[in-house]
């Protein structure tokens, strides 16, 4: 509970430091580099099934896991040692998935890093090397090659009687561990139009994007045809190079505009509220009904030589405490931010009851957002 006054602590005190701002449109100004990302321009994901190596004992049981005793054997086969039929008991194999993401535009020799995860019942990857991996596409199509020695962020420490594990030792990862083979294509220097995606799509805000590039311009280059779309077309100055265009563009501030909005945690008790959430004229009254049951069981003894038994006879106490002095407390219309969260503050409730209030002040229409509980 201490953490949850902590954290409503600190919310108050930066809301007070915000709200004293002295450019309070300056400072909510974000680059249209943040604001929206080209459409197309993006990662791919890549995945594949490979074998890690050089384990300590830590490995796959064989019998458990008939996966890694196959995969095993057509390795050992591929290096011209047969091993059908064979009793193979090694536990110094595992057999993972292996993933990544591919930039875009990344050329043929880059390196990535890629994300190693035990598929068996091995119990470490430390110190394992994964031997070479293709990483495929969702076309099947393989554009990576991995491999190397993997690092381990966590432990396994065990004895005869305890054991200790930190971390996730079955998961691992590989820094610069794949090489890009194949290229995907996307020329994007020959067209001469695209799309701006905006990662929170809002009405308002691509108009002002496209509002800012016009002006930066002094052409309509910029079109706002959806909440989260800008159409940019390339004026004819920029000598059919769409790249000098985004670059010159992708600097400009532009504030974006937000729905007024609650988010609500109810698992830990969070609460973030927008700064345009806004409350009618509202009475609020908040109490405690607490009921305290106390078992204290007394043992009752037999007197001596009456032959009876020890037995023990519950004793319970019930108490209940209803705070029913707490008043009514009026909170005015259209009021900021700041003085909502003071004056729910000043009522003295903590975050769990002021989740309730919300919800509370919303079913009475009072409040002019949208909660959503996460």
């Amino acid at each position: 509970m201490q953490k949850f006054f902590a954290v409503v602590a600190f919310a108050a005190a930066f809301l007070t430091a915000w709200t004293a701002a002295p450019d309070r449109a300056e400072a909510a100004a974000s680059r249209i580099k943040d604001l929206a990302a080209i459409e197309g321009v993006r990662e791919n994901q890549l995945i594949g099934y490979g074998l890690v190596v050089g384990l300590n004992g830590t490995g796959d049981s064989l019998n458990n896991a008939p996966f890694t005793k196959q995969s095993l054997q057509a390795m050992m086969e591929r290096m011209g040692v047969n091993t059908r039929g064979a009793n193979m008991r090694t536990a110094n194999v595992a057999a993972v998935m292996v993933t990544a993401n591919l930039p875009p535009f990344a050329t043929q020799g880059t390196r990535v890093d890629v994300n190693v995860s035990a598929l068996g019942d091995a119990k470490s990857l430390q110190g394992g090397t994964l031997l070479v991996t293709p990483l495929l596409g969702a076309d099947g199509e393989a554009y990576a090659i991995a491999q190397g020695a993997l690092s381990v962020g966590g432990f396994v420490a065990k004895g005869d009687a305890a054991s200790i594990t930190r971390g996730v030792p079955t998961a691992a990862r590989i820094a610069n561990g794949a090489l890009v083979e194949r290229e995907i294509a996307f020329k994007l220097g020959t067209m001469s139009t695209v799309r701006l995606a905006l990662r929170n799509p809002d009405f308002t805000t691509s108009r002002r994007i496209a509002m800012a590039i016009n002006d930066l311009l002094g052409a309509p280059a910029a079109e706002p045809i959806a909440p989260s779309t800008v159409r940019l077309s390339l004026p004819p100055k920029f000598n059919g190079n769409i790249v000098d265009l985004i670059t010159d563009i992708e600097q400009l501030a532009v504030e974006p505009d937000l729905p007024a909005k609650v988010v609500i945690d109810e698992a830990t008790g969070i609460i973030v509220m927008g700064q345009d959430v806004r409350v009618s004229t509202v009475a609020i009254a908040q109490g405690n009904l607490t009921v305290t049951v106390t078992e204290q069981p007394e043992v009752s003894q037999p007197n001596p030589l009456s032959q009876g038994e020890t037995v023990v006879v519950p004793r319970t106490q019930v108490t209940v405490n209803d705070d029913s002095k707490k008043k009514l407390a009026v909170v005015k219309s259209t009021v900021s931010l700041r003085e909502l969260v003071d004056g729910l503050n000043a009522l003295g409730v903590g975050p769990r009851d002021l989740i309730t209030i919300l919800q509370a002040i919303k079913a009475a229409g009072a409040l002019q957002a949208e909660i959503e509980v996460m």
